[in-house]
């Protein structure tokens, strides 16, 4: 079927921090195989410009479609099925923010409907804690690979966390979820750093 043997789909799942390029890999890998005729949709959600698009710190934008609480994957897949629409795979960007549920349910677009899923998504929040999600997909995967981008701390060495900082200091509690940005002047931001200068809350020198 296509050029692949019947049942030989994977559930990917590409992880790793904030700025290591895993939006912009979403969308290569999507241009990959459609530039080899393959028919695939790109689903998001919350990505930053909290629209329903794949959107890149590179200016890289993709439209697409976005998961609710309430979406079944599998629904969709059958749905665009119905039309005449073939699905060859799926590209699932900040997967980490999906339900455990739609975890489960890309696993089944792999093994009951032969649909390839390739995920990207952070593994861990702001309190160095495993996303649902991500755990779901860590057990469940065929394949987990970090993506080598190297995303470096403001001391150099390699960044590993995710830091929300709040009011200049690194925010210990909170709702797993909160939008910010990586930029300064945000009221909420985001700042890789590792694990030593998250452990101690040195996000590095100011000016």
């Amino acid at each position: 079927m296509n050029g692949r043997p019947l049942h030989a789909a994977a559930l990917k799942f590409f992880w790793g921090p904030m700025d290591c390029g895993k939006s912009t890999m979403a969308l290569q890998m999507n241009y990959n195989h459609a530039r080899q005729g393959r028919r695939g949709l790109v689903t998001t959600r919350i990505d930053r410009s909290m629209g329903a698009q794949v959107t890149t710190r590179i200016g890289l934008a993709h439209s697409a479609i976005e998961v609710t609480d309430d979406l079944d994957l599998r629904a969709l897949v059958r749905g665009r099925r119905d039309e005449g629409v073939r699905v060859d795979y799926l590209i699932c960007d900040e997967a980490s923010f999906y339900t455990v549920e739609h975890v489960e349910q890309m696993a089944e677009l792999v093994d009951s409907y032969d649909v390839d899923v390739y995920a990207f998504g952070l593994a861990t929040d702001f309190r160095s804690c495993l996303f649902p999600a991500a755990q779901r997909l860590f057990e469940l995967a065929d394949e987990v690979a970090r993506i080598q981008v190297e995303v470096l701390c403001w001391c150099g060495r390699e960044g590993l966390l995710n830091a929300r900082v709040v009011d200049g200091r690194v925010a210990r509690e909170g709702a797993q979820v909160v939008i910010g940005d990586t930029m300064e002047s945000a009221e909420v931001r985001y700042q890789v750093l590792c694990r030593r200068h998250y452990r101690s809350g040195d996000l590095g020198p100011r000016g």
